[in-house]
């Protein structure tokens, strides 16, 4: 009796076990989220990993977040899965969350990768081959080094170099963008054959387009072997068990230098959606989608491999003709964006020179008035700034807050970005005003002027404003000259429309009185319509002060100094302190400069 239930017994776990080993993940295995950080090798793995999981079953969602949010994201359980662990340049970012165990490494996905400086292969030939050789060349280089997007580990590794002075680099600078805002000013550089040094890494399409070379030397910043490195797979504390059949998916995930180098070649020179460039690559190499889901399943326990090959193959129903008719739309798809990358590329060959003139004047306007205001110790120009608020306002009271709130800007330690945002506020309202005034002006004596502009400036300020830093960046490189020009644009409406309105508004017996009287259309206009025009058109110049402080953070996404790059930088980080002192500081900028161009017709700030 008692063998017999012992047999039983035995059986019963037997089949137990067997039906655990083969489970399918659970419901809430379903959703698989995603991390994508914005490079351009993890957007092709990630896409890749997300059109597998699709062809399972399961219903990858992909969010687009930095490396400090995705790793707290990972803890918090807000994420599943990260591709893009490079090490050993994310290692100081990695360790607290293996620490405290919130994250677990799934797997190695890439080996035999490389993340350090690199230069163009004519200026290795000429000299440059180590870290070493850059301070013997510092003018040729401009004392600069291009970097990815600030907060970025690299690049806080570069900026502690310099200021520590390591290898003779005290007083070069880290130009902070994006991944490709840094490689358009490579290409700029490339046509020109200028110097450049910039962070360069393989697998990337740069390495095909360019020829380059990976400089030595820098094994104590970005690793051995001049910085070879290895990208693994991450996810959240608990995932492989929760969900094992994703589990041995990411296990089986290993891709090559090649094959990412094709796919975001197809990405970044073809112009193709990462999820079109992954699944034509995955079409043409089923050996290695064999090899990926080998002993992995559907959602709902199907072989994995044949539930995939059926997925991709399944095409639109032709006795579906919304579905025909949705593939053809998508299919025929009109030449806007190649018409404007066109226009774009024609003005960058045939209209260089007056860009290039442009960008120098632009650029040393600004540089010129940051050297001014910057060259002069913080506690004597403070005293001409509270001065000069005192002049227009004649408020004691405002006097005092202006005094107090740029001492606490100096308190802060952001003194020189405030002032640099103030260069950036004052050029692109100049501009803006100097335009945008007459051009107002002249619509509100031609009516059929005005209709013309009325939908250029909707459009002006409808479309997001990262739009225009694309062409700008592109014609006009990283630094401060496409964040002026972007800003440019945003603003000028404001004064356009205002100056409109506001002559438009003057009553037709005053010009009938200044008529009267012999006033020519000079006089008229500014004896008459200017002076009864002036408070709207001050409230004109006001919000294009604040449209251009607005922009400052915007404008540091493609290089421009001032405060907005401490905001981007302690975004990328999740730094809490920095972000909001950066914040501070321009609340305080804005109250100031919003009181200042409502002149005296109040008391106090």
């Amino acid at each position: 009796m008692s063998g017999r239930f012992v047999r039983c017994l035995g059986f019963i776990l037997l089949f137990g076990m067997a039906g655990l080993v083969h489970a399918r993940d659970p419901e809430s295995c379903r959703r698989v989220r995603l991390s994508d950080v914005g490079w351009t090798d993890i957007t092709a793995t990630t896409a890749i990993t997300s059109h597998l999981l699709s062809g399972l079953g399961y219903s990858p969602q992909t969010e687009m977040l930095s490396i400090s949010v995705t790793l707290a994201s990972l803890k918090n359980g807000q994420v599943d899965v990260y591709l893009g662990d490079w090490q050993p340049s994310l290692l100081s970012e990695r360790a607290p969350y293996l620490a405290d165990g919130s994250i677990e490494i799934a797997g190695t996905n890439l080996t035999g990768a490389r993340f350090t400086l690199a230069v163009p292969q004519y200026v290795a030939d000429a000299g440059v081959k180590d870290f070493a050789d850059l301070a013997r060349f510092g003018d040729r280089f401009n004392r600069k080094i291009y970097g990815i997007e600030p907060g970025n580990t690299s690049n806080l590794e570069l900026i502690q170099l310099i200021r520590e002075g390591r290898l003779g680099l005290a007083g070069w600078s880290v130009v902070e963008s994006s991944e490709q805002g840094m490689l358009s000013e490579v290409d700029r550089a490339v046509r020109k054959k200028e110097w450049i040094v910039f962070l360069g890494w393989t697998p990337h399409p740069m390495n095909l387009k360019y020829r380059l070379a990976f400089l030595s030397g820098g094994d104590d910043v970005f690793g051995p072997d001049n910085g070879g490195a290895t990208v693994y797979t991450d996810v959240r504390a608990g995932y492989l068990q929760e969900c094992p059949n994703v589990g041995r998916l990411l296990a089986n995930l290993r891709f090559d230098t090649g094959m990412e180098s094709d796919i975001m070649a197809s990405i970044l020179n073809e112009h193709v959606d990462a999820g079109v460039a992954t699944a034509r690559w995955l079409d043409n190499h089923g050996d290695r989608v064999r090899q990926w889901l080998e002993g992995v399943e559907t959602f709902d326990g199907k072989p994995g491999l044949a539930a995939f090959l059926a997925a991709s193959a399944a095409r639109p129903r032709v006795g579906n003709s919304l579905e025909v008719a949705d593939a053809w739309l998508m299919q025929h798809k009109l030449p806007v964006g190649d018409l404007l990358r066109g226009a774009v590329n024609a003005l960058t060959t045939h209209a260089r020179r007056p860009i290039e003139a442009l960008s120098s004047l632009l650029g040393g306007l600004l540089g010129g008035l940051t050297a001014t205001m910057t060259g002069i110790p913080p506690l004597l120009l403070l005293p001409v700034f509270v001065a000069g608020a005192y002049g227009i306002r004649r408020s004691l009271s405002f006097s005092l807050f202006v005094l107090a709130a740029l001492l606490l800007i100096i308190n802060l330690g952001y003194w020189q970005a405030t002032l640099e945002t103030v260069s950036l506020v004052v050029c692109a309202t100049f501009i803006s005003v100097a335009v945008g005034v007459p051009i107002g002006i002249a619509a509100a004596h031609r009516p059929w002027l005005y209709r013309l502009l009325q939908p250029l400036l909707d459009l002006m300020q409808t479309v997001p404003t990262f739009v225009y830093l694309i062409p700008a960046l592109v014609l006009f490189g990283l630094g401060p000259v496409p964040g002026l020009i972007a800003t440019v644009i945003f603003a000028i409406p404001a004064p356009i429309r205002l100056t409109y309105l506001g002559i438009r508004a003057v009553p037709t017996e005053l010009r009938d009185a200044g008529q009267a009287f012999g006033a020519t259309p000079r006089q008229l206009l500014f004896k008459v319509e200017l002076p009864h025009a002036r408070p709207t058109i001050m409230a004109g110049v006001t919000q294009c002060i604040l449209l251009s402080l607005s922009m400052v953070v915007i404008a540091a996404l493609v290089g421009a100094d001032g405060l907005g790059k401490p905001v981007v930088r302690a975004l990328n980080a999740v730094d809490i302190s920095t972000g909001f002192e950066a914040g501070i500081a321009i609340v305080v900028l804005a109250i100031i400069l919003d009181r200042l161009c409502k002149g005296r017709s109040r008391a106090g700030p």
